[in-house]
């Protein structure tokens, strides 16, 4: 077999159940909800996918907002945080196939410079700061073969930080401020 189509090949194989999830957790959003009853757990669970769509946006932090008032910031942020950065794989597998659909782009050029000079501290950052094309610097982790371990932790780090911030916030009960994170 020619090494292109292994390349192909291998790209498929990474490809077709991230696409697969992706398209999943948009259609059946709605029947997701019912994890909201499991607790913590079902937080958790509700993060990770959430998360592990590429492309599409699903929303996490309204998770994180709408469940701190019933439960406890800390823990709804370490299951938010936690499992939004398990549910970014995805992302960093897309780019690990080795197929970027964003080469050549300038802002992912930019991110690829950025990501080459700060490596996982990037990582925490972008994870950290409300963006909806954080899956665009986990393709880009996926493309420079960033171990798979360091961008979990790092996008995990960032992301319960974030969500932290938001869990206190939203089980602070500030009316404006809730309604500004939750549009």
């Amino acid at each position: 077999m020619q090494p292109r189509t292994r390349q192909i090949l291998k790209s498929l194989v990474i490809l077709l159940p991230v696409i697969a999830i992706s398209v999943s957790i948009f259609i059946f959003q709605d029947s997701l909800r019912r994890f909201e009853a499991w607790g913590i757990p079902g937080i958790f669970l509700l993060s990770i996918l959430a998360s592990s769509t590429v492309i599409v946006p699903v929303p996490g932090f309204v998770l994180a907002c709408t469940m701190s008032p019933v439960f406890t910031p800390l823990w709804v942020a370490l299951a938010t945080g936690v499992g939004a950065g398990l549910g970014e794989i995805t992302g960093y597998l897309a780019g690990y196939s080795g197929q970027v659909v964003l080469e050549g782009r300038p802002r992912y050029e930019r991110l690829v410079a950025w990501m080459r000079r700060y490596g996982v501290w990037a990582v925490l950052l972008l994870a950290f700061i409300p963006n909806p094309a954080f899956d665009m610097a986990g393709i880009t982790a996926g493309t420079l073969k960033m171990p798979l371990a360091k961008f979990v932790l790092f996008c995990a780090v960032g992301k319960t930080l974030r969500m932290g911030l938001i869990a206190l916030i939203c089980a602070s009960g500030i009316p404006w401020l809730q309604s500004l994170i939750t549009r």
